[in-house]
């Protein structure tokens, strides 16, 4: 009888011990995966929002395009995209306002990966060619960084030097051409980095564009820290029209930079437009030069 009562008491037990370990994992949710940080394009005077990178462990990854499945679009969205949604508006480095998140449609024919925002820039007027980042990654730059037009001495050296690349491609600059030429301090030491983005006509049909980071060397001097050139026929443009590279089509301009891995030094961030979509870069200083430290291609639509 004692042996009977020891054996039916262990079974009540373990019974309990089952049941509450059901309930247990009935309440139990399932961890909640951590959303990673996000950089885009702030684009049309504000107005549009384009993403850029994933920001993870001080590297960048390249985030949901505008050429994949719906459904992991529309999941990408429902992250990033809530209305309602704030993050830092970035100009010259810093955290220069906010941007708010109006809406987003996973199910848009061209760039159903993109958002319609509102930004409010505490002093940055953005327009045209001047250009910002969104972000909800830590803005670890608390220095006095700026963002302005060059002087008249800055614009001088660095067009010195965009000639320059062109006598190496055996051309003459006769008429200098911009889409953008800005100033910015990528490192807070005082000194100005200039990020700028030429072209000349090399015939009616034929242009040259040229974009150019160039920095201070150890003379006081500009020197070239990374520069691009290439040739643009018209029979080379999706439309047939050259005049729509001379209104920025295939020019590589500047974003803004922003210090993604915190060691004190802003990457810079560029942007091209294309028929079909858009590409980005994030240029990194290593050694004295800028290289290309990632670049990701965000599809909208076919032309």
């Amino acid at each position: 009888m004692k042996i009977f009562r020891s054996i039916l008491l262990v079974a009540m037990v373990i019974i309990a011990i089952g049941i509450s370990a059901t309930a247990y994992a009935q309440r139990a949710k399932p961890a909640v995966k951590p959303v990673k940080s996000l950089i885009f394009a702030v684009l049309d005077d504000g107005k549009s929002a384009e993403p850029i990178a994933y920001v993870s462990k001080g590297k960048l990854e390249a985030p949901v395009s505008g050429g994949d499945e719906s459904g992991i679009i529309a999941a990408f969205n429902k992250t990033y995209y809530k209305p309602g949604t704030v993050y830092h508006l970035i100009f010259g480095g810093a955290n220069a306002g906010s941007v708010k998140i109006k809406s987003s449609d996973a199910s848009a024919e061209c760039a159903p990966n993109m958002a319609t925002i509102t930004t409010t820039p505490a002093s940055a007027k953005l327009g045209g060619m001047v250009m910002a980042l969104g972000t909800n990654a830590p803005v670890v730059n608390k220095g006095a960084s700026f963002r302005r037009k060059p002087t008249p001495a800055e614009r001088t050296e660095f067009e010195a030097l965009v000639r320059s690349v062109y006598s190496k491609n055996k051309l003459t600059a006769k008429v200098l051409k911009s889409q953008n030429l800005t100033a910015l301090d990528v490192n807070n030491d005082g000194k100005a980095e200039l990020v700028g983005s030429y072209w000349i006509d090399i015939d009616k049909l034929t242009r040259a564009i040229v974009f150019m980071i160039a920095e201070k060397g150890s003379n006081g001097k500009y020197v070239i820290g990374h520069s691009d050139y290439r040739s643009i026929a018209q029979k080379e443009t999706m439309n047939g029209d050259i005049k729509s590279v001379d209104s920025g089509v295939y020019h590589e301009v500047l974003l803004d930079v922003f210090d993604y891995d915190g060691d004190g030094v802003g990457e810079i961030f560029t942007y091209v437009q294309s028929f079909e979509g858009s590409g980005f870069t994030a240029y990194k200083r290593e050694g004295g030069k800028w290289v290309n430290a990632y670049e990701f291609s965000n599809y909208h639509c076919g032309f």
